[in-house]
């Protein structure tokens, strides 16, 4: 599935940005997507071979009405090659693929309490100067971590929380007792 994802995420992301419509089928294939994750009668209607091709085609035409033409040609070739199931990863490979055409990284700090705004620009800044990319911050407050941080970015993750220094700590004494 991820290598059919990056196939066809590749394939959409190549058109689009050649045509000059990278933001506008990201924003357009985004909507569909979410529309498709949060309704499960569209997901049976879309992913079941109990509907023809032309139906799911014929379905696609009257809900996307409006929508932009290369992303209804995508839409359409992925109902021919029976691959709609592979549409909110595909999402996913071609939202990756703009974060990377426009040096941007997604970074997430999770913290027990709030962090001031200076602070977490300071780490956002760090994470810029040395990635060479444009930070997008999000922040979160899990006080279950009870200090320190967690960091994400990309797949990455840094996390120095008291909790799992604790739980390190626990393993380690029930290894030696």
């Amino acid at each position: 599935m991820e290598e059919l994802a990056r196939v066809y995420g590749g394939s959409l992301f190549d058109v689009a940005n050649a045509e000059g419509k990278r933001d506008l089928i990201r924003e357009q294939l985004g909507q569909f997507a979410d529309a498709v994750k949060d309704n499960v009668e569209l997901q049976v209607f879309l992913f079941s071979p109990h509907f023809s091709t032309q139906e799911k085609k014929a379905g696609l035409e009257r809900v996307l009405a409006g929508a932009d033409e290369v992303l209804l040609r995508f839409l359409d070739l992925l109902i021919e090659k029976h691959r709609m199931p592979v549409l909110l990863r595909v999402r996913q490979n071609y939202d990756q693929r703009c974060e990377q055409a426009e040096r941007r990284l997604a970074v997430e700090i999770t913290s027990a309490v709030e962090l001031d705004a200076r602070t977490a620009d300071q780490v956002a800044e760090q994470i810029g100067a040395h990635t060479g990319m444009h930070v997008d911050l999000q922040r979160r407050v899990d006080p279950e971590i009870i200090g320190g941080l967690v960091v994400r970015v990309g797949n990455s993750i840094l996390d120095a929380s008291v909790r799992t220094r604790l739980e390190r700590l626990r393993q380690q004494v029930a290894k030696a007792a």
